[in-house]
């Protein structure tokens, strides 16, 4: 069954919910310099909370499942979500130096939106959700922890076609703006599966008829030379320590992409999109 994963903010003892707001119009007045006893605090915001940068909100917005609290925006930023704004969202109006006080690292192009965290489904919701004849591309993270990266394979994984992501529960980063920021709307499409441990992950894919190919560099087969039919799961480790043994024994099999020259290994984000793009291409017929 779906569950849902409490934002750290509501997960902390003596820290209430703050409650949601009505707006039938924007709050403009004593906002536009953040100065509303209403408005964001210096001091910054917690980052799971909130989704940042026009592509990761747009792709919020536009995402039934996901519900949204509020929007901050700045005058010039407004009109670069203005055609997707739904009629009940509230909208606070800010300049960019609350903004930025407001979301101290964030690269925020002006919009931010404060949001509730998507549920997210068990190994088995997700199994189910396809025909055991239909075909299916997972992609499995062994202790990536870099949200940059795993952001940037889930961008990888949507534009391809990947039915979700598997990642161990203790090993992987949150989904906080930043994540979404660099995964750019793959959040909304990509739904990350968290299990507690990957080997029984894998084990439970492969009963289920899924080929499990992990990746590593000094595989001795290239990937094009092997035919992992039609359900595959993409295995990547982190960059240096790669897949961790118990992983690595339950993988099909090993490959490696066919990379030239003095550069032997890629980019854990780069290696995937690769990946994702030969399975799809097998999968889908694209050109």
């Amino acid at each position: 069954m779906k569950r849902k994963r409490p934002s750290p903010s509501s997960a902390r003892p003596g820290r209430e919910k703050p409650a949601s707001r009505p707006a039938s119009h924007d709050r403009q007045q004593g906002r536009q310099q953040g100065h509303s006893s209403g408005g964001p605090r210096r001091g910054g915001a917690d980052p799971a909370r909130f989704l940042w940068g026009v592509h990761a909100v747009r792709a919020a917005l536009a995402n039934p499942a996901r519900r949204s609290r509020r929007l901050l925006v700045t005058a010039q930023a407004r009109e670069s979500v203005a055609d997707i704004l739904p009629a009940t969202l509230a909208v606070d109006m800010l300049d960019r130096q609350a903004l930025d006080a407001l979301l101290p690292d964030a690269v925020h192009q002006g919009v931010a939106l404060e949001i509730e965290p998507l549920d997210e489904p068990d190994l088995e919701d997700v199994l189910e959700s396809v025909a055991p004849d239909a075909p299916l591309l997972l992609l499995v993270l062994d202790q990536v922890t870099d949200p940059h990266n795993v952001g940037a394979i889930l961008r990888s994984a949507a534009a391809f076609g990947a039915a979700a992501m598997i990642v161990q529960e203790r090993h992987s980063p949150p989904v906080t703006g930043t994540l979404a920021k660099s995964a750019s709307g793959g959040v909304e499409i990509v739904p990350m599966v968290r299990v507690t441990n990957l080997a029984r992950a894998l084990d439970r894919l492969r009963e289920a008829g899924v080929f499990c190919l992990g990746f590593d560099s000094e595989a001795e087969r290239d990937l094009h030379a092997i035919d992992p039919g039609a359900r595959v799961a993409l295995v990547m480790g982190a960059e240096g320590p790669g897949l961790r043994r118990l992983t690595r024994e339950r993988c099909d099999i090993m490959a490696k992409l066919p990379t030239q020259g003095p550069v032997a290994s890629l980019n854990v984000s780069n290696a995937a999109a690769i990946a994702l793009y030969d399975m799809a291409r097998r999968l889908i017929k694209i050109p």
